[in-house]
């Protein structure tokens, strides 16, 4: 798991492209709604050269596990389950073919709010053995 720095969270928000910035705080607000207790933690990376790579920006973690992460590309945000395989997905939301992980790409604020998502994250964090908020 990559290690934390001291940046603030919110000098990484101001780096990001404004046009998915809104799409990533709505998202980072979702999961510390669901998962208050949930470790949370800057990636050490550097938005990629190419706009076909992730950049990786923040993970949440429940007792050292990575539980899922928030990254964005240039049009889109991203959140990604690290045990995404194990999560029964009945909505079709889930993407990815990954030997564990899967991905659920958003492409605005309100896509951070869909029920189904807010559904797999609890589930996400369950399986991470997290307790979970009553939202």
């Amino acid at each position: 798991m990559p290690k934390s720095t001291q940046i603030p969270i919110s000098q990484l928000l101001r780096k990001l492209p404004p046009n998915v910035r809104p799409t990533v705080t709505a998202a980072r607000r979702m999961v510390r709604g669901l998962a208050p207790l949930a470790d949370e933690m800057i990636c050490i990376s550097r938005p990629p050269r190419s706009p076909r790579y992730m950049w990786k920006l923040l993970l949440y973690a429940v007792d050292g596990s990575t539980v899922l992460g928030i990254g964005t590309f240039p049009r889109h945000s991203t959140v990604y389950f690290y045990r995404g395989r194990e999560l029964d997905d009945g909505s079709g939301l889930l993407q990815g073919t990954g030997k564990e992980s899967r991905f659920i790409p958003l492409r605005s604020p309100a896509d951070a709010e869909l029920p189904a998502l807010k559904k797999l994250v609890r589930k996400a964090f369950k399986l991470g053995g997290a307790r979970m908020s009553g939202r």
